[in-house]
């Protein structure tokens, strides 16, 4: 609670977060009803954040994308750390023939553009926030199994994994409850990376028109919406590009300090 960096990180995605999960549930307007009345309107007291050109209230549609945005991007994390834990254990802490086979794989992936992965996708199964999920979630894999592979190749041959091999535990054991719960710093900084990273692959691929499709709002897509009207309604843009660099600003930040919190950590010999 000490460092600053990760104090302000918190405090920003917070407030991000909050007003997404508040529009989960409620928004101020129908995010997709339109009122000609008030198309391009500016920012005032009944719509904080103006109206765009369709006349619907830009702050309804910024809350109502959030919550897309925080469901692809939560799925993706969810998707992409579990198999990414399960391969990079299997291949840091068995080694040999299982660690190349499980490493090429997931070297193919990686070479697999993230964008085309999602075209393939939505080809096959339709476009929609599940479909994002499914692409972003195995892109994602390998750079978790990366980072997951060598933390448990450091990990394996320390005395307390030595120690309970000679207690006869078993592998899947070592793997989950011993060696596991001894790497959460380093794999919650990648969670917090890869999560950043899942909110702007979401928000490209939306704003591309390969993601949620219209008239379902999300922060992608109002920008490429926007991007017609820059020069006469800048703050189209702006809004939700705003609340896009907090949330990714928070979450950046929350990752330093915690890398910050690591070093101080291991300079007292505990973290």
């Amino acid at each position: 609670m000490k460092n600053r960096t990760f104090i302000i990180g918190l405090v920003i995605s917070s407030a991000v977060m909050l007003l997404f999960l508040v529009g989960c549930f409620w928004t101020p307007y129908m995010p997709d009803k339109m009122d000609p009345s008030m198309k391009f309107a500016a920012a005032s007291l009944p719509h904080p954040f103006g109206c765009d050109a369709f006349g619907r209230d830009v702050l309804s549609r910024v809350m109502s994308g959030g919550k897309i945005t925080l469901f692809v991007a939560a799925g993706t994390v969810f998707l992409g750390a579990g198999l990414g834990i399960i391969i990079g254990a299997a291949s840091g802490y068995f080694g040999g023939i299982v660690d190349t086979i499980l490493m090429r794989i997931a070297d193919s992936l990686l070479a697999f553009p993230s964008v085309l992965l999602a075209l393939v996708v939505i080809a096959v199964f339709g476009s929609g926030e599940v479909q994002l999920v499914l692409s972003l979630g195995i892109a994602f894999t390998p750079s978790f199994a990366r980072v997951v592979r060598g933390e448990f190749q450091r990990c394996r041959s320390l005395g307390y994994v030595r120690s309970a091999k000679l207690q006869g535990a078993s592998n899947i054991r070592i793997l989950f409850i011993h060696i596991l719960p001894n790497i959460k710093s380093v794999l919650i900084s990648s969670l917090l990376i890869g999560f950043n990273n899942a909110v702007l692959a979401e928000a490209a691929l939306s704003y591309l028109g390969i993601g949620v499709q219209p008239p379902t709002a999300s922060l992608g897509s109002m920008l490429s919406e926007a991007q017609t009207h820059i020069f006469k309604a800048p703050m189209l843009c702006i809004y939700p590009g705003a609340v896009l660099i907090l949330l990714i600003l928070g979450f950046g930040l929350m990752g330093d300090g915690l890398g910050d919190i690591k070093k101080a950590g291991g300079k007292h010999g505990s973290i």
